[in-house]
């Protein structure tokens, strides 16, 4: 089972002039295929007059799939580098669009692999790195008397609080990586003078700072 994968944090745009022609380069979190198609038809929608809409996406924990385009480019010089730039930072469920309004000067095959390679990496970085990490979401409850502690606890270690609520006792979210999951819940308990009560649990894919 995979517990992490790397992907980017939101979306992002971001141009870049190389020799008189425009590259846009768009980013964005996609879990499936069909999310990167509909965001590769929001970007042509968008630029219709284009000279090229080129991209590249790879979806799936385990990066079973992955596709590209060079759009009319000389083949291997855009489709490819743009996914090379995701598969160099072993990103996942990602999809970048790569836009080109032809400027009059042509580029050669080395200055067009630069330039979709810039413009990726500047969508990228724009937008963010995430890792997302198989995550526990556990419902509590906590008495008064034992909040102080727990929460010091807390800070000390890697997990997150959220949307607490005050009322006749405690309640709030602890989010605690999966892999860590039971070592960090028996410290906490222990902590809490086996008072912390987890009312119910999930699982998912929550994004946690690399």
């Amino acid at each position: 089972m995979i517990h992490s994968y790397i992907t980017i944090a939101g979306r992002s745009c971001e141009e870049l002039i190389i020799n008189k022609s425009r590259f846009i380069g768009y980013a964005a979190p996609c879990e499936t295929e069909n999310q990167a198609i509909s965001f590769l038809h929001e970007i042509r929608e968008t630029h219709k007059n284009a000279t090229h809409h080129c991209y590249a996406y790879i979806i799936g924990e385990n990066a079973n799939v992955m596709r590209y385009s060079d759009n009319g480019e000389p083949a291997g010089t855009a489709g490819l580098p743009i996914i090379d730039v995701m598969r160099n930072k072993s990103i996942v469920n990602c999809c970048i669009v790569v836009v080109r309004y032809f400027g009059g000067v042509h580029l050669g095959t080395g200055g067009l692999v630069r330039a979709y390679t810039q413009s990726s990496q500047a969508a990228v970085e724009s937008a963010g790195i995430s890792r997302m990490e198989m995550t526990m979401d556990a419902s509590c409850e906590l008495p008064y008397s034992a909040w102080d502690r727990f929460r010091y606890s807390c800070e000390q270690l890697p997990v997150r609080i959220e949307d607490v609520s005050y009322g006749s006792v405690i309640s709030f979210h602890l989010l605690v990586r999966l892999s860590e999951r039971d070592k960090i819940i028996n410290s906490l308990l222990d902590v809490s003078g086996r008072k912390l009560n987890m009312i119910s649990e999930t699982e998912s894919f929550l994004p946690w700072i690399i």
